[in-house]
């Protein structure tokens, strides 16, 4: 029912990211804070921080930790005043990147950002350059472990899913972004556990490298973006020949 499969990519991410818990638990720790100043302490009320809750439970963040990024967020009168600032521009060949960040300080996240862009042989652009090629949906991955596949399908529409799509060794959800935190609860009540749960940015179409140094330069300017403290999110279109990122 689904298009193209992002599983190769949440996979090689997590591979990617398992050794680096504690700078994950901190990105998601600061996105819980800012998400609490915005809107308050309360899921029930603030949609954003359930939906920032579901991504954090699907990267393994502790429960007791959660509530502690809330509670201490809660009590702050003052402390860092962190903007969300979003980048778009382009890898090597015309690869689109959207680089989303939290910053308390504008003019050192502007020049990382545009120094791994410059670096590894791509260029920023103006805000919109490249975000019309994606769309803003609820993504929620659950590996194949014995589920059943048409019970899965089943929940997941009766939940208000769009699309249900099995994939190699995982069954993929999406969802409109509004309806992300409801599908997800309705699937965590009846005992799915997800490998990834988040609103996020899907390509509409893939971009591959054939070429050794364009891969190199792609990869080296995905896992520097990455790797910076003030970037939360980078989506890409692209897929090598092998389907991974």
């Amino acid at each position: 029912m689904s298009g193209h499969s992002k599983w190769a990519n949440i996979k090689h991410k997590k591979e990617k990211t398992d050794g680096e818990r504690a700078k994950i638990f901190t990105k998601l720790g600061r996105e819980i804070a800012v998400c609490v100043k915005q809107g308050g302490p309360d899921p029930a009320s603030n949609f954003k921080l359930k939906d920032i809750i579901y991504k954090a439970k699907s990267n393994n963040m502790p429960n007791d930790n959660i509530e502690r990024c809330i509670k201490k967020a809660a009590g702050e009168a003052g402390g860092d005043d962190y903007m969300e600032m979003v980048y778009e521009g382009y890898g090597p060949k015309g690869v689109a990147v959207i680089v989303e960040t939290l910053s308390n300080n504008k003019n050192r996240t502007s020049g990382d950002i545009k120094h791994f862009f410059d670096k590894f042989g791509g260029n920023l652009g103006a805000i919109g350059c490249v975000s019309w090629m994606f769309d803003r949906k609820g993504l929620i991955i659950i590996e194949d472990e014995d589920i059943d596949e048409e019970t899965l399908m089943m929940d997941a529409l009766d939940a208000g899913a769009e699309d249900f799509s099995p994939e190699d060794g995982c069954f993929e959800i999406t969802t409109a972004p509004d309806d992300f935190g409801k599908v997800a609860g309705a699937l965590e009540s009846k005992g799915y556990t997800p490998s990834s749960a988040e609103v996020t940015m899907i390509p509409q179409n893939y971009i591959e490298l054939s070429d050794p140094h364009d891969i190199t330069m792609m990869t080296k300017l995905l896992e520097n973006l990455e790797d910076n403290d003030d970037v939360q999110n980078v989506y890409h279109n692209w897929e090598n020949a092998e389907g991974a990122e």
